[in-house]
């Protein structure tokens, strides 16, 4: 029967054929805990405390990019420290928790776990409609590191956030409507972007409005992501509900399209080609993503059938039409990672809405001071069955099956007096009038008319004459599948045409695409034809993000040859304005003034323009000129909320500070709620108690927003006002050693910039004296901060060393030249010797990596703190240059307590001493150590457990102790809970195992088992193949023992030819590996392309080996180690040909 049929009939029993009334009095609904007889919302905070895994202590290095991945974008961690040491220590810990409740739902909210909605509560049926944990239990999801599940998670502006379990802003406002809010939100440190989310319930609604603002503070475009992470509990009675016009589904990247529901086809992680219902959640097996393609409805949901209440989201689809499920799957990977996220709360699926984006990576760009303001809702939902249309107001759901339709209406109100009607053109088969609200939704079973078809029925929801919601079955008119996405381009010089290059370099830059960068198409574009405009500007403003002004310069001016040719006005004046922004930053600011002015001619550019010039006019101290463009920059762009908090600060300085105030309040209203410069003008407006310690605590809270603040006040040269609240940010430190030197050099600066030298003199001296640790620069204004110290005093070597820190994923070569000042200064900070070793490491020059590993030496040998991390980077160094894996292994067990600190450390220790053939001790650390793996990571525990198993049950073989070989070699694949495993049931390095567990059995006599294990072996290899990834070689050893398998079995033909296609494979892999372009990690150049190369030539002495060919193995084999000295396999099969 299928499962929506069991389910009707499941209920049609409850229901008896009868409408449900729900007999609950109008004025009471219960809770978990008592009926709550009165109307209206409350809010307020409460401790909570919520048992907790503990995340341990952020990374201190600086963490550049060179290329990671994180949900299909970049994975850029600087200027955040990376949050990937998980204690795995359970404890109680207390919450601040912030609650809203009316009389149908309660809301808590988490700030202290990046503002998410932690819980969202039905009091009508006791039903979670968001995911609630009962533990903290952080995995490494996220883009920086640790990630919980559960509840509502917001990306902005990229998905799975930075700052996801990190504590954000929060406010509760209480508004003139009876509705109560509590706003969310964060200055976004990556991109300099701020967002917030007010968190919304009114009176009377079972609905949760989210109002959110998404603000670009900065003068250059920048893309984003919006999207609405909703989790919900799941188990074999959950749907997830697309609207019915719904016909494809869309994976990551738009790379495939699927029918919807009824999939007939392989996709993602699934094979579905018999056709499977996928909305289902117990139809999938493995994890998968689905996105909607549908632009033209309001709302998504996901149902419960067997609990009989669901979850509804309502978004306007013209601004949020991102509708997506994902799901781990119900298989093995799937209850890993339940295990991993939750302890007993069980599986869950995310139901996400996305705002401006409809995919995931899908960027919307910002322009400069662009701010975009829009609600989106979610309400539970119960009884009904599920929902075929659905708004804010009510959801309807109709099904027809046979000669009875079933017609169910949820309202999000209570409608003391609605009529439910049901129609079939003409003829009315149902007319009622009902009380409906929240507690009370309605079911009817309605027998039809002979000729009556599920398309001629109209059901609808009507109260005084007003329509709340109708529903009448789609027609689906059968479509074309859309065409997937090519996510990889050609390369630059294969495009034909430069509108082409141009689009290309576009889509790259939108879309944060980790592999590639746009440059190189831009400049194709330009090789081609050196004027071209859209190429220049682009180059232009990627280097003005850059700090590269003399090379934006260069792009606008060569731009602006073509597009003001014969002394015309561009139509476009995005050069004309970038060009006066590349200026004003270099301070040429007369000049910059004549550009920036002239781009305010064209009405795209008229509120960026007049705020630069606001701000120059400002810095000249000319602040009535200043008001003025401020004031028309605003009449431009009324959400510009650097242009009203300037405006503020100049009517301040006019002693117009009445008018400042309403400026301030017409700021907060219509853009940010919790913007920190508006809260630090309020101060210097009122000093006012209550806003000076409201200014302190966040910036003691959030100190990233004091820096922000600072360079607000420097781009418009009020010194004066940056000292007064920097000063005042002093105070609410708890003790000199936790402000960040950054504070002590703005204000350095700005004293400087005020005649006041002893000041300044002063507060250098105080920055040399802060530690070093976790000062990770993010403005282009900390440049000529920092430089002005560097100045200043030579002899600090701090200064160059953040400044290094700021400059070098995008002025490498400056960075390293700021690095080896600092270190020539002050030697024995071992940080700035490990970012000298990171960036020596990744130049193409012959003594690079020499110099990165003298440059981890110096590092690891100074005395006072050691990292981890150091060590896990010099072991990189060391394996690429082929330094015996006995001498690496000694550094690491010399410093064992700090390896010990993380994860990829001491699994390269583990690996070695396998290696070395330490295997009770690889063993021993295996089984004590708990290991965390990153979502798609490459952390490899469990290859080294396998290897140790394997190595000592080869032992006992050659020691004739049968049994204890079999014991290990059956151990191999049984991972203890300490080794978080992928595998995916029978595959990876089940030949190998089942092979030698065959030998073994043999050898104890026991033909029948060996028969057995050989057959199983015999058959792993196209599980292999299919179920592991990474290129032709990954899993190709396990060819070599299937056919060794299959020559125990008597198949010798068959045994022979797997043999030679495996050679075939091997051999085709060396020739094509010149070719090859090397795809190494990230940290030494050529790693990956060696380890390619020692890869291949190891299948080929396995082939040469199994064809009974044992010199050409011997030869190979040898080959292989040379390349790749610690490449175990090889290492192991060629002792037993020495043997």
């Amino acid at each position: 029967m299928p499962p929506m049929n069991r389910h009707r009939i499941h209920r049609a029993m409850l229901l008896a054929c009868a409408t449900i009334l729900i007999v609950i009095p109008a004025s009471v609904v219960f809770t978990a805990d008592h009926p709550v007889r009165e109307s209206g919302v409350r809010v307020w905070e409460e401790d909570v405390v919520i048992p907790t895994y503990l995340a341990g202590d952020p990374e201190p290095n600086p963490m550049f990019f060179f290329g990671r991945q994180s949900q299909g974008a970049e994975g850029r961690v600087y200027p955040y420290p990376l949050y990937d040491a998980l204690t795995h220590k359970k404890t109680d810990k207390t919450y601040k928790m912030v609650y809203l409740e009316n009389e149908y739902v309660r809301i808590g909210v988490l700030p202290e776990i990046g503002g998410r909605i932690f819980e969202g509560f039905d009091k009508t049926n006791n039903y979670h409609f968001f995911y609630r944990q009962n533990v903290i239990k952080p995995a490494l999801i996220g883009l920086i590191g640790a990630w919980m599940s559960g509840g509502i998670e917001w990306n902005i502006p990229h998905h799975h956030r930075a700052t996801t379990f990190i504590p954000v802003q929060h406010r509760i406002e209480e508004n003139d409507d009876g509705s109560k809010t509590v706003w969310v939100g964060e200055l976004e440190i990556r991109h300099r972007m701020r967002w917030a989310v007010g968190y919304t319930l009114h009176p009377g609604k079972a609905y949760l409005e989210a109002k959110l603002r998404i603000v670009n503070r900065t003068p250059v475009v920048h893309t984003m992501l919006a999207f609405a992470n909703v989790a919900v509990h799941v188990d074999e009675s959950y749907q997830v509900i697309f609207p019915p016009s719904t016909q494809f589904g869309t994976h990551h990247h738009k790379r495939e399209f699927t029918r919807w529901p009824i999939s007939d086809s392989s996709y993602g992680s699934g094979d579905f080609t018999d056709g499977v219902d996928i909305s289902w959640y117990k139809n999938h097996s493995a994890a998968n993503s689905v996105f909607a393609w549908n632009y033209e409805d309001d709302f998504v949901a996901g149902y419960d059938h067997g609990k009989q209440a669901g979850t509804m989201a309502i978004v306007d689809h013209h601004i949020a039409p991102g509708k997506k499920f994902w799901t781990w799957g119900n298989g093995p990977r799937g209850r890993m990672w339940d295990r991993i996220l939750t302890d007993e709360d069980g599986p869950y699926m995310e139901i996400m809405v996305g705002a401006y984006s409809d995919n995931q990576p899908d960027y919307s760009w910002l322009q400069p001071y662009e701010a975009k303001s829009f609600s989106m809702y979610w309400y539970p939902f119960r009884d009904i069955g599920g929902a075929k249309q659905a708004n804010l107001d009510a959801a309807v759901n109709l099904d027809v099956e046979g000669e009875a339709a079933e017609v169910g209406f949820y309202a999000t109100a209570a409608y003391p007096e609605a009529t439910v009607r049901l129609e079939a053109g003409d003829r009315l088969l149902l007319d009622q009038s009902v009380a409906i609200d929240p507690a009370r939704p309605f079911v009817q079973k309605v027998q039809l008319p002979n000729g009556v078809k599920e398309h001629d029925l109209r059901a609808s929801l009507t109260v005084a004459g007003k329509e709340l919601v109708s529903y009448q079955p789609v027609r689906l008119e059968p479509k074309e599948m859309p065409e997937p996405v090519e996510t990889d381009p050609p390369a630059p010089e294969e495009i034909e045409t430069i509108d082409e290059l141009y689009l290309t370099g576009v889509w790259i830059e939108q879309f944060h695409n980790a592999s590639l960068e746009p440059d190189p198409y831009w400049e194709e574009a330009l090789r081609r034809d050196s004027g071209d405009t859209r190429a220049n500007t682009a180059l232009g403003i990627n280097r003005f993000k850059k700090a590269r002004y003399a090379e934006a310069e260069q792009h606008f001016r060569k731009a602006l040859e073509r597009l003001a040719a014969r002394y015309a006005t561009p139509k476009d004046a995005g050069a004309t304005y970038y060009l006066g922004l590349t200026l004003k930053a270099q301070g040429k600011h007369d000049e910059a003034f004549d550009y920036l002015y002239k781009s305010t001619w064209n009405m795209a550019w008229r509120a960026p323009g007049y705020y630069a010039i606001a701000e120059i006019a400002a810095t000249q101290g000319d602040h009535a000129a200043a008001l003025r463009y401020a004031e028309r920059s605003l009449e431009a762009n009324a959400l510009n909320l650097r242009a009203w908090n300037l405006k503020t600060a100049l009517l301040r300085h006019l002693d117009r500070r009445e008018e400042a105030l309403v400026a301030l309040d017409e700021a907060l209203q219509a853009v940010d709620p919790l913007d920190v410069r508006s809260m630090a003008e309020r101060w210097l407006l009122t000093h006012e108690a209550d806003h000076a310690e409201r200014l302190a605590k966040t910036f003691k809270e959030h100190p990233a927003t004091a820096q922000e603040t600072a360079a607000e006040y420097l781009n418009a040269g009020l010194w004066q006002d940056g000292v007064d609240v920097l000063a005042h940010a002093l105070t609410a430190a708890p003790d000199d050693s936790r402000v960040s030197p950054m504070i002590y050099y703005y204000l350095a600066y700005f004293s400087e910039r005020l005649g006041k030298g002893d000041k300044a003199e002063g507060y250098y001296e105080l920055a040399q004296q802060v530690p070093r640790e976790y000062v990770f620069p993010f403005q282009w204004e900390a440049e000529i901060v920092l430089r002005a110290a560097i100045d200043a005093n030579p002899g600090d070597a701090g200064a160059p060393y953040y400044l290094g820190n700021l400059l070098y994923d995008w002025q490498p070569e400056e960075a390293v030249a700021m690095w080896e000042q600092s270190a020539k200064v002050d030697p024995t900070f071992p940080v700035v010797h490990r970012n000298l070793a990171i960036a020596y490491a990744h130049r193409n020059e012959a003594s690079s990596t020499e110099k990165a590993i003298a440059s981890l030496e110096k590092a690891v040998s100074l005395p006072g703190r050691k990292y981890a991390m150091h060590f896990t980077e010099l072991d990189q160094l060391y394996e690429a240059t082929g330094k015996p894996p006995e001498e690496r292994l000694e550094i690491l067990e010399k410093n064992q307590q700090v390896v010990a600190e993380r994860d990829d450390a001491l699994a390269r220790a583990i690996s070695l001493k396998v290696i070395v053939g330490k295997l009770d001790e690889a063993i021993q650390l295996l089984s004590s150590n708990q290991f965390s793996v990153w979502e798609g990571g490459t952390l490899n525990v469990t290859d080294p457990w396998t290897d140790a198993h394997l190595l000592r049950g080869h032992r006992h073989l050659a020691a004739e102790q049968y049994e204890e070989a079999v014991a290990d070699y059956q151990t191999a694949l049984r991972f203890p809970d300490t080794l978080t495993s992928e595998r995916l049931g029978f595959g990876g390095r089940d030949a190998e195992v089942a092979y030698w567990t065959g030998i073994a059995k043999e050898r104890m006599g026991d033909q029948e088992g060996a028969r057995q294990s050989w057959k199983l072996a015999s058959s792993a290899a196209e599980s292999t193949q299919r179920r592991r990834r990474g290129g032709a070689l990954v899993g190709a050893d396990q060819r070599y023992y299937q056919a060794l398998a299959l020559r125990q079995l008597g198949e010798e033909e068959q045994a022979e030819a797997s043999l030679k296609e495996l050679l075939d494979l091997a051999n085709r892999s060396l020739a094509e590996a010149s070719e090859a372009e090397d795809d190494s990690d990230g940290f030494v150049r050529g790693t990956s392309g060696r380890r390619r190369d020692a890869t291949a030539h190891y299948v080929a002495g396995l082939a040469h080996l199994g064809l009974n060919r044992q010199e050409e193995a011997a030869k190979v084999l040898k080959e292989a180690l040379e390349l790749s000295p610690d490449l175990l396999g090889a290492k192991t099969v060629l002792a037993t040909i020495s043997n």
